[in-house]
């Protein structure tokens, strides 16, 4: 969370990560622009409704970069895609959409070269009171996005501190490119995590680092989070975006029935005991012997074809 603090406080620089990174200021330049336009992909906007009826969002940009693929792209770039509440409503409306459309396999999320997302809007947060907070449960919404069926990807460049840092980790799969830094600096400013950042870093990088981590409010750069398991690699040639995009075209060319069953198996992981995952994963795997695409995979196997799944 808390881009705000970030961007004003940051002059600390508690880790070496932050010199070789400064602060990009609050404006967008020219140059800013003219790269951005060369790292993101030329997209077809699709803000268009299933009915016909345009959906326009205010915070967010989607478009389909390739056959079964839906591009979320974070775009507050004057406040570092700064997280709000509009923001998160408006991503778990795209990603639910994408969700229940047949035609999407996969759903790429991103924000833009300085910032995959700063943190939190502080100014949205900070006046409020306990009792507001509490009863109206807040940031609660925030987590809608691990109910997605479907396989995400983040596609981090840049600043994914606090709540951006906990929007990453929300996905099944993080890719970042080399000038991307990750954190949670929410003790800075008297607080902690409050969308999963004390329990899914340390799910990813164990309880002393993340300890670390969030007790200091330190970041670590792209290689160091690969080297701890954060995110998946680093996309050291090309965009970021691109080979998100192109690792969700590849899934997006699986059986629906089947990825989603894989994502639900992983995750069950890091609530179930071995023996109880092993046990759930046997019973996803017999399910899909119910399904069309499981005859149609090994009959392709053995006839040595491609495969062409029907979702169902």
């Amino acid at each position: 969370m808390f881009s705000q603090a970030i961007r004003t406080n940051l002059n600390l620089r508690s880790t070496s990560s932050l010199s070789r990174c400064p602060l990009p200021s609050s404006t967008i330049t020219t140059s800013s622009r003219r790269l951005l336009s060369t790292t993101l992909p030329r997209l077809t906007r699709s803000n268009d409704d299933s009915d016909g009826t345009s959906k326009t969002y205010q915070n967010i940009l989607v478009s389909t970069p390739a056959k079964g693929v839906t591009l979320i792209t974070l775009n507050r770039p004057k406040a570092l895609n700064a997280l709000n509440s509009q923001l998160f409503h408006e991503l778990n409306q795209a990603t639910e959409k994408a969700d229940n459309d047949p035609a999407v396999g996969a759903i790429v999320i991103t924000g833009n070269e300085k910032a995959f997302a700063a943190g939190a809007d502080i100014k949205e947060m900070k006046d409020i009171q306990y009792a507001h907070a509490y009863k109206s449960n807040f940031l609660g919404h925030w987590t809608k996005l691990t109910t997605i069926r479907k396989p995400i990807i983040a596609a981090v460049s840049g600043f994914a501190l606090g709540g951006g840092c906990e929007l990453a980790m929300m996905c099944d799969i993080i890719l970042a490119s080399p000038n991307a830094n990750f954190g949670q600096p929410e003790i800075n400013l008297g607080v902690i995590p409050g969308a999963g950042g004390t329990q899914r870093l340390t799910h990813a990088v164990g309880k002393s680092r993340a300890m670390e981590m969030v007790l200091t409010g330190n970041m670590i750069g792209a290689e160091e989070a690969a080297s701890t398991g954060l995110i998946s690699r680093v996309v050291k040639e090309g965009s970021v975006v691109d080979e998100a995009v192109k690792v969700a075209s590849k899934i997006s060319s699986k059986g629906q029935v089947a990825v989603q069953a894989a994502k639900e198996g992983v995750n069950a992981a890091f609530e179930l005991s071995l023996q109880e995952g092993t046990r759930f994963e046997r019973r996803l795997f017999h399910t899909l012997f119910a399904t069309k695409d499981q005859k149609e995979g090994m009959a392709a196997f053995a006839e040595k074809r491609k495969p062409t799944f029907t979702h169902e």
